[in-house]
């Protein structure tokens, strides 16, 4: 598995080897005889000693080339490809667990953190926040959360709106959201009104922008044409999308997300960790809320993907689950899939996925086993 370095990390993990190579160059014309560590050392003008040294438990996994940030739509958010979904955060994963997955997650490069008001009651939002606290690095974070489904403030009401985002803001320890979702849809609530209330959070500096989550394409239309009249617009849209459920996303939803430049972020990517390879037949399954919900895919068609993933898997030396994050980000327009750990180690195997470039042949397969 290649080893994968905060981005920080391999700028200057990489500045320093051409460097190296270039006086180790020199030196052979010299005739002077250096070991890599002391030519590291002079490259960059210290002693090597005073070289920092990589955590031990990083240099398990093997190289990995730079990953490149991908922007959100028309904003000036750049993230890692891959968003860490928080709405384990508090339930399948304890709060210690919680903030240590926070830890791996943000030392292997990763920035962008989803969550939603109504994960856990609040309690995912309130996890991040300490975690940002006690870490003193929200600067360097990207968060996005959702409103519209909390128990106390429900649906796209221009009050429920903005207390669910104060309430937000409060648990997340922070005085701006980077990224606010609607949740859903809510059609009791015209949209004009909805879109001018986050219009006056944006000008008060409380989020800066806004997307759209489990909204149809029609929906997207009409946002987009009322933003027209200098309302927000949707920089990015929220969707289910997978190797096990495609059509919804692979239609009018795709086309529209497409012209209007959205970003598209899949969530159940792991399509409730059954791409992981974890349930691959009946007696794989529990009694617990996501084996439940993979139940649905232990068929002939859900073999047949995770056969195909598993022989891509093992042409890259890699994992199904990070195979399967890879073909989505190979995806158009596709700039972060959502995915989330309920243990610390359970997150290399996404991250490794940004750095995984497949075959035309590997998609095709994909593609087809998958339709």
């Amino acid at each position: 598995m290649p080893q994968l370095l905060p981005l920080r990390l391999r700028d200057v993990a990489n500045r320093r080897s051409a460097a190296a190579a270039a006086l180790a160059a020199q030196d052979a014309l010299d005739g002077v005889e250096n070991t890599p560590d002391e030519i590291l050392g002079e490259s960059i003008g210290v002693e090597t000693a005073a070289m920092p040294t990589i955590d031990p438990e990083l240099e398990r996994t093997g190289p990995l080339s730079i990953i490149a940030p991908r922007r959100i739509g028309e904003s000036d958010l750049a993230v890692y490809p891959l968003s860490l979904g928080a709405s384990v955060f508090g339930w399948t994963a304890d709060g210690d667990t919680s903030l240590r997955i926070l830890d791996r997650f943000s030392h292997l490069g990763g920035n962008f953190i989803d969550t939603a008001d109504s994960y856990v009651g609040g309690r995912s939002e309130v996890l991040i926040g300490k975690w940002m606290r006690e870490r003193g690095n929200r600067s360097s974070m990207v968060v996005a959360t959702k409103v519209g489904r909390h128990h106390e403030n429900p649906g796209l009401g221009s009050v429920s709106i903005v207390r669910a985002v104060e309430a937000s803001l409060e648990r997340l320890q922070t005085d701006h959201i980077d990224l606010l979702y609607f949740h859903d849809d809510d059609p009791e609530v015209p949209l004009e009104d909805s879109l001018a209330t986050v219009e006056w959070l944006i000008e008060s500096g409380k989020v800066r922008y806004l997307a759209a989550s489990n909204f149809s394409a029609d929906r997207l239309i009409e946002a987009r044409i009322l933003s027209s009249t200098g309302l927000p617009k949707f920089v990015a849209v929220q969707t289910q999308y997978n190797l096990m459920h495609r059509s919804e996303f692979e239609s009018a939803l795709r086309i529209v997300a497409s012209a209007q430049g959205l970003a598209v972020m899949p969530y159940y990517a792991l399509a409730n960790g059954f791409l992981t390879g974890k349930y691959r037949s009946k007696d794989d399954l529990n009694a617990d809320a996501r084996s439940i919900r993979a139940a649905a895919y232990v068929n002939r068609r859900g073999q047949r993907v995770l056969a195909a993933l598993d022989r891509v898997a093992a042409e890259h030396e890699s994992t199904p689950a990070s195979v399967a994050i890879a073909w989505l980000l190979a995806k158009r327009n596709v700039v972060a899939p959502v995915a989330s750990a309920s243990r610390p180690e359970q997150v290399d195997a996404l991250m490794v996925s940004a750095g995984i470039r497949l075959t035309r042949a590997q998609m095709l397969e994909l593609d087809r086993v998958s339709e």
